[in-house]
């Protein structure tokens, strides 16, 4: 009987110490996580890192990602580079080019790009310019024309228009307004002729009456790589395995993404990611009011984040060619080809 007891209690003693290991395992793990942050906008254009992030996706990678929100892309470079953010999405500016040769980032990604079929970057005129005689690309020589900064996407998708147009960008009256959202304003009021915009924000202009639509970017380029996930110096030098396992969580949000939001078949699929996309953009309307220009922003990501390095090329010989950067500077200088696959 009481050797029965002392077998009992033993039994007892081994699955509570496994339990309490266990436990403490699973602590462990939780501590484990990763912690990033991500240097982002609150475009439709970034919602795969959203959807990610919503639907466990980093977590499942051992991450724990924070999103930080800037009003323009040279920002998000300039917080990977001081160590604010671990990563970002954010487009190929002068200032993001500067610092990548001096090893403060990287780009290790594609994320955003142009493609025929599927309506991206849109050409926007002012009503006021519109009912002066600005009714078409071709006469955009003279006008005015909304950036973030010099040597932002802004400016060379204009350069990108004059190219195709055949006229020199100094045709083209640059308005450097630092924020997206000052752009947005200055286009309503009449204060800038022209802005090249993302759709989410553009097609509302458009369809509410406040701009009037001259064309798409896609017309002119059908890969230009309009944003890329970079990543900072350290994180790439110190956490190489989080780099990897960052791009596999974003790379299966970039998936979901182009395989609901591109034909918007399955509506249930759609609206689930919708009210996923909703709570990072246009947050601060009703849903039914945010839809809408969600689902009319769904613009192509590149798939498995491959990068574009021929087009980053073209753009960095186009910056040079601007004396925006040095012309020592080199494309390996500005990406690093070790995490994803580039074409």
């Amino acid at each position: 009987m009481i050797d029965s007891k002392l077998k009992v209690s033993k039994r007892f003693l081994m699955v509570s110490a496994l339990a309490v290991a266990t436990f403490g395992a699973g602590i462990q793990m939780a501590a484990a996580q990763d912690k990033v942050k991500v240097g982002a906008l609150r475009f439709t254009s970034h919602a795969a890192g959203f959807i990610a992030l919503e639907k466990g996706y980093f977590k499942e990678e051992g991450i724990d990602a924070e999103f930080v929100f800037f009003q323009a892309a040279q920002p998000i470079a300039v917080a990977m580079a001081s160590g604010d953010t671990d990563f970002g999405i954010a487009g190929m500016t002068g200032g993001f080019v500067n610092l990548a040769a001096k090893d403060a980032l990287k780009a290790i990604g594609g994320v955003l790009r142009e493609k025929k079929g599927v309506d991206g970057m849109a050409i926007l005129a002012s009503n006021k310019a519109y009912d002066a005689g600005l009714t078409s690309v071709d006469k955009m020589p003279g006008h005015s024309v909304a950036l973030t900064q010099v040597g932002s996407t802004f400016h060379y998708m204009s350069s990108i228009i004059a190219g195709a147009k055949g006229f020199p960008l100094s045709d083209l009256k640059l308005t450097p307004l630092q924020k997206v959202g000052s752009m947005i304003g200055a286009i309503k009021s009449g204060q800038v002729d022209t802005m090249i915009m993302v759709p989410h924000i553009a097609k509302p202009l458009v369809s509410s009456g406040s701009a009037k639509l001259l064309g798409w970017l896609n017309e002119y380029t059908d890969d230009y790589q309009i944003s890329v996930m970079a990543a900072s110096g350290k994180t790439i030098s110190e956490r190489p395995d989080v780099v990897k396992r960052f791009i596999k969580a974003y790379a299966r949000g970039i998936e979901e993404f182009n395989s609901v939001m591109l034909d918007q078949k399955d509506a249930a699929k759609v609206d689930e990611l919708v009210k996923i996309i909703h709570k990072y953009v246009y947050a601060d309307r009703p849903y039914d009011k945010a839809a809408p220009p969600i689902k009319a922003g769904s613009m192509y990501l590149n798939e498995g984040v491959k990068l574009n390095v021929t087009d980053l090329s073209r753009q960095l010989k186009w910056m040079q060619s601007e004396k925006l950067i040095a012309d020592s500077i080199t494309i390996d200088q500005v990406i690093n080809k070790d995490f994803t696959e580039t074409y």
